[in-house]
């Protein structure tokens, strides 16, 4: 008797443990990127090309890292 009891819960748990993943994963595919306001994109882009003038002369590749970054947006 005690064997039916860990069958039937191991098959809880794993059918459990399968919807769980259907749900994340439905969620991951249909997740809404969250709203940048263009302010504070724009003061993003200035940070980074701000930070790439710092660092230009110690480390150009850094600066230029940065700067593709910026032109990402």
């Amino acid at each position: 008797m005690s064997a039916t009891t860990l069958n039937t819960f191991a098959d809880t748990g794993y059918f459990a443990n399968i919807a769980n993943a259907a749900r994340q994963l439905i969620a991951a595919l249909f997740a809404v990127q969250p709203v940048v306001s263009q302010r504070n994109k724009e003061e993003t882009i200035w940070w980074l090309n701000r930070l790439a003038a710092d660092s230009e002369l110690h480390s150009p590749n850094l600066a230029a890292e940065l700067r593709y970054f910026a032109s990402r947006g």
